[in-house]
């Protein structure tokens, strides 16, 4: 009550329910804030990374599949420019999340710029116009296969494992919503890459940037971001890795300067 009754003082015309379980966290960027359940899932490193990798196109329409919390249409919207007329799309094919991130949406006061869509990422070709977006974003569920999945219809699992959705559904729904020259920017897990970079060409989506993301300077990545663009020639420039820990529990000073560069924007 405590929450509801804060968000009322802040903006008296604004009323959010929240769920029980349901909290409300601080992004760190323009004051925007983001509504939670953690039964349900929670927003990582990951998203933060992919929103702050994307280059920012000016009144460009984007998409986010799979969006889950909404947390990476908001980010993108935080980083446009004042003066920006861009419209962010967020897919979410779980009905509660769905109805979370529109509440995120409403609570930062961003229904003119942001739209949260119930839908299956499969579908994309009956439910919009095909080469429609700008830019497409994806933080699609790593695990293939049943491996170290207990009950399929828990929200964390439908996050984190292929169940409603796979790599290559994510992909060919990107490369159906791009204008040609857009750009789909995906993180994912770096032992994929072979079939990340196969499935991108298989579907006219040109490698273009690629990022690689250590846990400490000494240990092998554990993610990989990844930009393809619609119909791009044939070159890919590889941005430097990103080391998260320079010790347990401290952050590297590049870390620090990414979260605080997207902080400011």
């Amino acid at each position: 009550h405590w929450r509801r009754w804060k968000i009322r003082e802040e903006n008296p015309n604004l009323m959010i329910d929240l769920l029980p379980d349901e909290r409300i966290d601080d992004l760190q960027c323009k004051g925007y804030q983001i509504i939670q359940n953690p039964n349900m899932f929670c927003f990582g490193m990951d998203a933060v990374l992919l929103a702050n990798f994307v280059k920012h196109r000016r009144d460009g329409m984007y998409m986010d599949l799979g969006t889950g919390t909404g947390v990476i249409p908001i980010l993108l919207a935080a980083k446009e420019p004042p003066d920006g007329t861009c419209q962010f799309v967020g897919l979410e094919i779980q009905d509660a999340c769905a109805e979370m991130a529109g509440k995120s949406v409403r609570l930062n006061d961003l229904e003119q710029k942001v739209r949260i869509d119930h839908g299956d990422i499969r579908e994309v070709s009956c439910n919009y116009r095909k080469a429609s977006f700008d830019i497409v974003t994806s933080n699609p569920p790593y695990i293939s296969g049943n491996h170290g999945l207990t009950n399929p219809d828990e929200p964390k699992n439908i996050a984190r494992h292929e169940i409603c959705v796979t790599l290559s559904d994510v992909i060919e729904a990107a490369a159906y919503l791009l204008k040609p020259g857009g750009s789909f920017y995906m993180i994912h897990k770096p032992f994929r890459l072979a079939e990340i970079f196969e499935g991108l060409l298989a579907n006219g989506l040109e490698p273009k940037r690629m990022q690689l993301i250590h846990p400490y300077i000494d240990k092998e990545p554990n993610m990989v971001i990844v930009e393809g663009v619609k119909g791009g020639n044939s070159r890919i420039k590889i941005e430097p890795p990103l080391i998260v820990y320079k010790e347990p529990g401290v952050y590297t000073e590049q870390l620090l300067d990414t979260y605080e560069g997207e902080a400011k924007k």
